[in-house]
This record gives structure tokens, C-alpha cells and sequence, in this order.
């Protein structure tokens, strides 16, 4: 504001004069700034034309490179053509030993053969089926079947006793065993014994002595039964087909052994298992057939007629 105060106040010679002085030196700097300008311009036509003689300069050496490329690649693409014939003999080596050991050694059979003869021979007397003492105790675990020369036995219950004495405990083992051929006879037996696998033995053998004929029609019983022994008393009831062994313990060695196959059966009486299979063999013994009973009364059963 005071600039243009201080020119409204001066004459009109002296404002002429300073416009003239300033356009003088406009004037007398624009040839500076243009040869400024030309002499940058004339710098970067240089650089550039160094720049392009630089690269004319290195595409012939770039050529040389690329043509030796193709050179060094050719002796890795043949290397492995070379080579191929070292895996054929890798797998040829490979299937010479697969084939040397295809062949059996009579060596090793003749061993197999040695050590089953040897555990056959020191199996127990009770079966090749027998099972060893299992945790907490032998007769802990069901009854355990072993079916030797066509019968079949069921362990039905192993008791251990021990006898305190001055050095320690003395055990003694009671077996049950159940044995029959499936085929209507059953029988049981009661071994004793310092060993397991002794007293299983006499108890297969006491019930093989024992067997006793069962009336088996169509795989249940004829008519239902009760049985009773000491404290134990068992009820059977006949089933239809497909119904299967509705029994335990006992009673189901003593049905399966029979060779029956579809029966009802519950124990109302105590629960010793020497009671149950007495009682189960009672009340099979108290079966009677349709003929035997209408012989009995002196009838004949109706002929039955052809369809």
C-alpha cells in the first residue's frame, strides 16, 4: 500500500523512468536464460549418444554370450542319455536278489516245523484249546470251552484253596468241567489237584465216565421241566426255533454240551455252581417224549397222513 502511495505522489517523469530501467533488464536477462537452456539441452544430446554407443557396444558381446548358452546346455542334455543305462542295471541288480530270495530255505522250514512239534508236546492235557491262568485269579474269567476228539467240554468253574503253613501259602485248585457230544449226552465231572491243568484233566475225565442220555426234539426240549439239587433249583421251558440259548453259567454249559440249541431256562434256587449243573442234569433227566408217554398208557399216536 505505501508502494503505490509513494508512485501516485511521484511525477509522471520519474514512474517513466523506472518502467524502462526494469524492462532493460528483463531484456538483458532472457539471452542468459536461453543460453542456459541450449547449453542443458546440448548436455543431454550427449548423454545420450554416450548412452546408445554403450549399448551398440554391448549387444555383440550379449550375441556372443547367448550363443555360448546353447553350447553349455547341449553336454547336460546328452549327460543324462549317457546315464540311462546305469538305472537299468540298478533294477536289474535289484531284481537279481528279489528273485534269489523267492526261493524257499529248507533250513528255516525244518525250524518252523521243529518248534510247533515242540509246543504241541508241551501243551496241557487239557486241549489244544486251553486257555492260561488270566489276571485276579483262574477261576475269574467264564467258563472256558476246549473241544478235543469230537466232545466238547466247557469249564464251568475253577476254585483255588490256599493252606496257611509255617513257610508261606499251599494251593490246591477244584475243577468243574461239563462234557458232551452234542448229540443228546451230557455228563459232568469234579477233579482236584496241586496244578490247573492237572485237575482240569481228572475233571474231563470223571465227566466223560458220566454221561448220561438227554431227550432232544427238534434242538429244544419236549415239555418244561424243573429240576433241583441241594439249594439249586432250575426251570427249563421249550423254544421255538431261532430263539437260541436264553440261559447262563451252568445251565447253558449243561444245555450246549446236550446239543440243545433253542431253550428258556432261569435258576430260582441258589447259586453254587455245582447246585446249578446238578439240578440243570436233574431236570433233563426228568424228560419224556410224546411216544414214551402214550406207550405208557397203552395208546398209539394218529398216523400222519401225506399231504
Amino acid at each position: 500500500m505505501s508502494d503505490a502511495k509513494d508512485n501516485e505522489n511521484k511525477p509522471e517523469e520519474e514512474v517513466v523512468e523506472a518502467a524502462s530501467t526494469e524492462a532493460t533488464a528483463a531484456s538483458a536477462a532472457a539471452p542468459e536464460e536461453a543460453a542456459s537452456e541450449e547449453a542443458a539441452s546440448e548436455e543431454a544430446a550427449s548423454e545420450e549418444a554416450a548412452a546408445e554407443e554403450a549399448a551398440s557396444a554391448a549387444a555383440p558381446e550379449e550375441a556372443a554370450s547367448e550363443e555360448a548358452a546353447p553350447e553349455e546346455a547341449a553336454p547336460e542334455e546328452t549327460a543324462p542319455v549317457a546315464g540311462t543305462d546305469a538305472p537299468a542295471d540298478a533294477s536289474a541288480a535289484t531284481e537279481a536278489p528279489a528273485e534269489s530270495g523267492d526261493a524257499p530255505n529248507p533250513a528255516k522250514f525244518d525250524k518252523l516245523e521243529k518248534a510247533q512239534e515242540i509246543l504241541k508236546a508241551s501243551a496241557p492235557a487239557g486241549g489244544s484249546n486251553f486257555r492260561p491262568q488270566s489276571r485276579g485269579g483262574f477261576h475269574r474269567g467264564g467258563p472256558r470251552e476246549v473241544e478235543d476228539d469230537g466232545s466238547f467240554e466247557k469249564v464251568v468253574f475253577i476254585n483255588r484253596c490256599a493252606k496257611v503253613v509255617k513257610g508261606g501259602r499251599r494251593f490246591s485248585f477244584s475243577a468243574l468241567v461239563v462234557t458232551g457230544d452234542k448229540e443228546g449226552k451230557v455228563g459232568f465231572g469234579f477233579g482236584k489237584a496241586k496244578e490247573v491243568a492237572e485237575c482240569i484233566k481228572k475233571a474231563s475225565e470223571s465227566s466223560k465216565r458220566s454221561m448220561v442220555p438227554v431227550k432232544v426234539t427238534n434242538n429244544t426240549i419236549p415239555h418244561p421241566v424243573i429240576g433241583e439239587h441241594g439249594g439249586g433249583r432250575v426251570l427249563l421251558r421249550p423254544a421255538s426255533p431261532g430263539t437260541g440259548l436264553i440261559a447262563g453259567g451252568g445251565v447253558r454249559a449243561v444245555v450246549e454240551a446236550a446239543g440243545i440249541k433253542d431253550v428258556l431256562a432261569k435258576s430260582m434256587g441258589s447259586n453254587n455252581h455245582a447246585n446249578v449243573v446238578k439240578a440243570t442234569l436233574n431236570a433233563l433227566a426228568q424228560l419224556r417224549t410224546k411216544e414214551e408217554i402214550y406207550a405208557l398208557r397203552g395208546k398209539r399216536l394218529p398216523e400222519k397222513k401225506a399231504l
